[in-house]
């Protein structure tokens, strides 16, 4: 889910000019990440990626309090991030002209994420 919008909105009421923009994810199954925001199919071939490297349903999962995809969402979660600090310039995220940031998901279920932001001027 691309969150860059609402990112760029708490940016614009903060009224910093120059700082920074940290973004932690409460959330253990979840992750957030900059990317490509033009094609999807980039994100596609992302999640097939990690799909790849943590399957669900896996039999050499433990963890599977809450399904098959409890454990692969721990470790995809795991191997990216859960945290961003971002560049403010001139009252904008500085981003990159094909950036874009994302919350991903690694649940197959969708679940209420919770964000914090953080604007340091």
């Amino acid at each position: 889910m691309d969150v860059s919008g609402e990112l760029q909105s708490v940016v614009l009421q903060s009224k910093a000019q120059t700082g920074l923009c940290h973004v932690f994810l409460r959330h253990t199954s979840a992750s957030l990440l900059i990317t490509e925001n033009a094609d999807p199919d980039v994100r596609r071939d992302l999640e097939h990626f990690i799909s790849r490297l943590a399957p669900d349903g896996d039999p050499a999962w433990l963890h599977r309090m809450e399904g098959p995809d409890d454990m692969p969402a721990h470790i995809r979660s795991a191997l990216t991030s859960s945290e961003l600090t971002l560049p403010i310039r001139d009252g904008q995220l500085a981003l990159g002209t094909w950036q874009g940031v994302y919350l991903w998901e690694h649940r197959t279920r969708p679940h209420r994420r919770r964000m914090d932001v953080t604007i340091i001027a």
